[in-house]
């Protein structure tokens, strides 16, 4: 090679990485301040595709199932019409699946001569797509998304452009993680805020009818009104208890320090229980209830209590959710090994968007839906968490606002391979009771109101 050519090389691949720096330079510049995701891959792409001279420039979520994938936007040259829409990954033939999903880069310079008819080519051609470089970012072992270059007429991809493709695709990434942590610190503090703003409504709605009783009952009224003002007192208590329980058993989970009292039961012991707790907030709202158990007894391994806790969990949020006069089904039966519990109502149902979050913890609905209804936003995560310790599974389903919703449970279960012992159950007989005159009962609380106010009780029961 003469000294000329060998200059005119030189000063080719100088311009050509000042070119790449430039846009570079150009797409940080571009993104720097785009607080959407969105944003920052649809400049990406028309600055690669135009700076490549391709025909499109795309860019897609991949499902779960690390099949299905959504093109989500498109950058496209004048006259080329847009891919955005659903795909699966198994329809561009094997090469392209297996590579991608190994977090390889798809480099295909010709598809008429790389890819078969039978394997995928046939899905190129439909898109316009005789070339590609398609970059994957793999998460944790799964696909989650990709950004690819198209062209329409065979393209032999130099390693510089490859090269390029892959660092701005990597710049994307890593800028729309900063995005995307950044919204979720904002969430979590919107949640945060929203949660102590509802723990102060919630807890002060039942101290103030409390404070209301005392006052009526320092007012020396009629024994009927007593009992009116105590019963209401006992109700909102109840209320705060159950509250405050929740909250308890969700920092016991994130802590470690709930532990499950495993023991052989029965599914139908856990309905009954469930349905026996809930039953009064569901005759209150004028519900029916309609109980299906399987024929036949279900043996699972689990903690009776926390299970019925579940399902009491599920059945109240019906009930609170379900307009008066409504309908709610509380079901199980056995398939493959698992039982399958489903608590579906006729209530105000859940959007799509809804249903991913619907078991964060202070997850709530539209406010102006669930403020009258009350809640901290805790029961159905707890949910999510308790049934989770058992290996089980839970999952919402609704067809849309004001169309009710589904609830639905599986938990390891055996039917053939049962113990042969039936589940205890405790009787009155086997404590014998000791008459309160002859116990003394020490009283050690580091609250002096609840130490004097409990020894008061006890001593006016006897003790």
């Amino acid at each position: 090679m003469s000294e000329s050519s060998e200059r005119q090389r030189v000063e080719a691949a100088l311009r050509e990485s000042e070119e790449r720096l430039r846009l570079l330079h150009t797409l940080g510049e571009q993104t720097r301040s785009a607080s959407d995701s969105a944003a920052v891959m649809a400049t990406s792409a028309r600055l690669l595709g135009e700076y490549l001279a391709v025909s499109r420039c795309a860019y897609a979520d991949v499902e779960g199932d690390n099949d299905r994938f959504t093109l989500r936007d498109d950058w496209t040259a004048p006259g080329v019409p847009s891919t955005v829409g659903a795909y699966t990954l198994e329809s561009f033939g094997s090469r392209a699946a297996d590579e991608l999903r190994a977090g390889q880069t798809l480099i295909v310079r010709d598809v008429e001569r790389e890819i078969s008819l039978t394997d995928g080519a046939v899905m190129f051609h439909a898109l316009g797509i005789a070339a590609i470089v398609c970059c994957p970012l793999v998460k944790e072992g799964r696909l989650v998304a990709m950004m690819a270059v198209h062209q329409s007429s065979a393209r032999d991809w130099s390693e510089r452009e490859v090269t390029l493709v892959q660092d701005v695709v990597d710049r994307c990434w890593a800028h729309i993680e900063r995005i995307r942590s950044l919204e979720a610190l904002r969430r979590q503090d919107r949640r945060k805020d929203e949660f102590l703003a509802t723990l102060a409504h919630e807890l002060r709605n039942p101290l103030a009818p409390i404070r209301t009783g005392l006052n009526v009952l320092n007012m020396a009224p009629s024994p009927a009104d007593s009992a009116k003002a105590r019963a209401m007192m006992g109700r909102q208590l109840n209320h705060m208890v159950r509250l405050i329980d929740d909250l308890l058993d969700i920092s016991r989970i994130s802590r470690g320090k709930l532990e499950l009292r495993r023991e052989w039961i029965w599914l139908q012991s856990v309905l009954e229980d469930a349905v026996d707790a809930s039953r009064a907030s569901i005759e209150a709202a004028g519900h029916q209830l309609t109980v299906r158990m399987p024929e036949v007894p279900v043996w699972i391994a689990g903690d009776l209590t926390r299970l019925a806790q579940v399902l009491n969990n599920l059945l109240n949020n019906a009930a609170k959710f379900t307009p008066r006069g409504g309908k709610i089904e509380l079901s199980a039966l056995v398939e493959a090994g698992q039982a399958i519990i489903r608590v579906h109502d006729t209530g105000i149902g859940l959007a799509q968007d809804a249903l991913p979050q619907v078991f964060d913890l202070f997850s709530q609905l539209d406010q102006s839906l669930t403020r009258a209804h009350g809640g901290l936003g805790v029961g159905l995560s707890l949910v999510r968490q308790l049934v989770e310790m058992h290996g089980g599974t839970v999952s919402a389903e609704s067809e849309g606002v004001g169309r009710g919703s589904t609830f639905t449970v599986r938990i390891p279960a055996e039917n053939a391979l049962a113990p042969q012992a039936e589940p205890s159950v405790p009787t009155q007989s086997d404590v014998a009771p000791v008459p309160p005159a002859r116990q003394r009962i020490l009283v050690v609380d580091d609250n002096l109101d609840g130490a004097d106010m409990l020894a008061t009780m006890l001593d006016l029961s006897g003790y």
